[in-house]
């Protein structure tokens, strides 16, 4: 009767050591991209600029000391996208992908609202995946462009004019 449990707590072992081995070692990759809001509006739109050579940080904040830790920088592509990498798993840490510098003349000052992104550097829920996604991050345009208010009536629900 003990001998034929053997095969199945084998066969559990086996299966379990790749995921035991990439948890150890295997860093996280933290990719998103960082834009100029040409037009003020607090999303990306058609008249968005990607920015190359951002600047980001990935820090990771305990929540019991609440010590905030730099665990990665990065600057982004010509693109606008930066990748980050990042080693041991945070576990409960609660980490964002921060803005830190704009090259891009006139559009230096972070969107408040989308100046920080929510990462998850865990393998403990269930992602197994060691590459995760940003949301995107902006910087806002010192002054609007040209052809902004017509823009906005493309994003505004039709007839909603009160809006503008």
């Amino acid at each position: 009767m003990a001998t034929s449990y053997v095969p199945l707590i084998v066969v559990l072992c086996v299966s379990i050591l790749p995921l035991a081995a990439m948890a150890v070692g295997t860093p996280f990759y933290i990719e998103g991209n960082v834009y100029c809001d040409t037009c003020r509006f607090g999303f990306e739109t058609i008249a968005t600029r990607y920015i190359s050579g951002a600047k980001v940080r990935i820090v990771c904040k305990d929540r019991v000391t609440l010590k905030r830790e730099v665990v990665g920088k990065a600057a982004t592509g010509p693109d606008g996208k930066y990748r980050v990498r990042v080693t041991g798993d945070r576990q409960d840490q609660q980490c964002l992908a921060e803005l830190v510098h704009s090259p891009m003349p006139g559009c230096r000052v972070a969107d408040p609202g989308r100046s920080t992104a929510t990462v998850i550097l865990t393998r403990s829920n269930g992602a197994a995946s060691t590459r995760h996604f940003a949301n995107a991050m902006g910087f806002l345009r010192d002054e609007p462009l040209r052809g902004c208010a017509a823009l906005r009536k493309l994003y505004l629900a039709d007839g909603d004019v009160r809006a503008i």
